[in-house]
């Protein structure tokens, strides 16, 4: 009787010798199936790192390898061999690179966003791993600039007493800036006008801080001693440039007529000017209100009788980041050093939200120079 053949062994065969580990196994049975992509995915994994990753969201957000490369603290060079080494190892060009700059391709346009979402989570971790019982290190802290000058030289002192470890960045800018850099994980606070309808963002109220009407001294806006919201229209308006938040609330608020006044300023400091100049009347917050500088008599700050002429200031911050019980100790501290000529908000039992009641409270001693003492500007 012949012999029964030995069952062939379940071992991979190479397209040439020498070549089992191109094939994701070793000299022993198959990887098939499930453990092989195992196998795979494992060995992907150990090639990626974060740092890649975070270079990929900085050449995204920046468009310039440059440019990115200065903002990770690395060379150029550096920066670009590892981008192209990520490329390589996905299969998948990320960027265009042409003569005029960096484009993201579709497929970095697919991968970018999850890079930058596993770039934050490392950073949450690792904020979670250095303990979520103080804050210490940078905490940047950016309002917009039609509100940080004016409100920045009261509460600094007061944070820094309550935060010695923390080392506070305070910036300037846009709304739009502000929030783009929020989700970015670029900034960890924002002080902005509410509502927000940005996705992925929770926020904290802080005050109301009505509006006063800026004009010419003879023009005739008052009902006694405050303006009359009625006569408040848009033919002599006097507007802050698109992208400033208080632009769209003043358009809001005078809704009567059309604007016939082509002039967009870029500062409230400009705005200013141009009232005393007799080209039309403006909205001031009242923080940037400095009722000593007049003009030579020129120009008059008259209160607004109306609950519509206020804003709504809040504390932003990622929804999903640890820190939300330090950001309402900081929000708490605001509150209690806010200076004369806004109102106190305060959240809802539990969560911020809305249904927010105003809060009686005394005015806190004014700093040396207040902090609209001086003209109204922006950066």
């Amino acid at each position: 009787m012949r012999a029964r053949k030995a069952a062939a062994s379940p071992i991979c065969r190479p397209r040439s010798a020498g070549n089992w580990r191109n094939w994701g196994c070793c000299d022993g049975p198959a990887l098939t199936g499930p453990r092989r992509l195992f196998r795979a995915l494992a060995v992907s994994l150990q090639r990626l790192s974060l740092r890649d990753l975070e270079y990929i969201v900085a050449v995204a957000d920046e468009r310039h390898f440059g440019r990115a490369a200065e903002k990770c603290h690395v060379s150029q060079p550096a920066l670009s061999a590892q981008v192209r080494k990520l490329e390589d190892m996905l299969g998948h060009a990320l960027f265009e690179r042409t003569a005029r700059g960096v484009l993201v391709t579709s497929q970095g346009e697919r991968l970018v966003p999850h890079a930058r979402e596993l770039v934050l989570a490392a950073r949450r971790f690792l904020d979670l791993a250095a303990g979520c019982d103080r804050l210490q290190g940078a905490l940047r802290i950016d309002a917009i600039a039609t509100l940080g000058p004016y409100l920045f030289p009261y509460i600094l002192r007061p944070l820094r007493d309550r935060l010695p470890e923390v080392d506070l960045v305070l910036r300037e800018s846009r709304t739009e800036t502000i929030l783009n850099a929020l989700v970015r994980g670029e900034s960890d606070i924002g002080l902005v006008s509410l509502p927000l309808r940005e996705e992925g963002l929770a926020t904290i109220p802080l005050f109301d801080e009505p509006f006063v009407a800026v004009h010419a001294a003879g023009r005739d806006i008052a009902s006694g001693a405050t303006a009359d919201i009625d006569r408040l229209d848009r033919a002599g308006l006097l507007l802050l440039e698109e992208g400033h938040c208080l632009r769209d609330q003043a358009l809001a608020l005078c809704s009567a007529g059309e604007s016939r006044v082509a002039v967009h300023a870029t500062s409230l400091e400009t705005l200013c000017h141009m009232v005393a100049a007799g080209a039309g009347y403006s909205l001031l917050p009242a923080l940037a209100v400095d009722p000593e500088e007049t003009f030579g008599g020129l120009v008059r700050y008259t209160p607004i009788a109306d609950s519509r002429a206020r804003r709504r200031i809040g504390l932003a911050y990622r929804a999903t980041d640890p820190r939300r019980p330090h950001f309402e100790a900081i929000a708490e501290t605001i509150r209690e050093n806010l200076p004369a000529g806004v109102d106190a908000v305060a959240p809802p039992a539990g969560r911020s939200g809305e249904g927010i009641s105003a809060l009686p409270r005394s005015s806190p001693a004014a700093p040396a120079r207040h902090a609209g003492r001086g003209r109204a500007r922006t950066s």
